[in-house]
């Protein structure tokens, strides 16, 4: 039940419902606008300040039922112990989280440790078959040494046929 129909039910302006509201902090449901709603219990609230307000007693005097008041901080309590409960909930998916970060960070740093080690292995072998090679007798080193030789020449020669062909030489 919205403010107006409350206020009609109790007899007074809804304007005065507001003000007791607000001067009493009274724990009223409100919609998604932000509109008082009023229930049963409410509304008997309501009639009993508004008897008491009759009878002449000043508002800052005013006896309201605390056991409204308590269930409300008892919501509370509970919609506070529920956000806890979320927030540790939230905290271990974090730490969860970030475990497999670091674990996945760690496998990719292992399998780069893994083929720099294969290439060292690799290096090596290449060192090995170098110094192997400049151990051979020189008449080995010779004969490769020619043979790397002859085909440039080879080259040359055919440049200058081609140029000669071309150019008349």
């Amino acid at each position: 039940m919205n403010t107006a129909d409350a206020a009609k039910k109790i007899g007074v302006s809804p304007k005065t419902v507001q003000r007791w509201i607000k001067q009493l902090n009274l724990p009223m449901e409100r919609n998604e606008l932000g509109h008082y709603m009023f229930s049963d219990e409410d509304i008997a609230l309501l009639k009993e300040v508004h008897n008491q307000i009759k009878q002449g007693v000043p508002m800052q005097q005013v006896i309201v039922k605390a056991k409204r008041k308590e269930s409300a901080k008892n919501a509370g309590g509970t919609v506070s112990n529920e956000l806890l409960k979320k927030i540790a909930d939230l905290e271990q998916m974090i730490y969860s989280k970030a475990d497999d970060v670091v674990s996945y960070q760690l496998l990719v740093q292992r399998k780069e440790i893994e083929e720099l080690t294969g290439r060292i292995e690799t290096l090596e072998r290449k060192i090995k078959e170098l110094e192997s090679k400049k151990n051979m007798p020189e008449l080995q080193m010779s004969s490769l040494q020619t043979s790397s030789i002859d085909k440039p020449r080879k080259k040359k020669a055919v440049y200058k046929t081609l140029l000669s062909s071309i150019f008349g030489l």
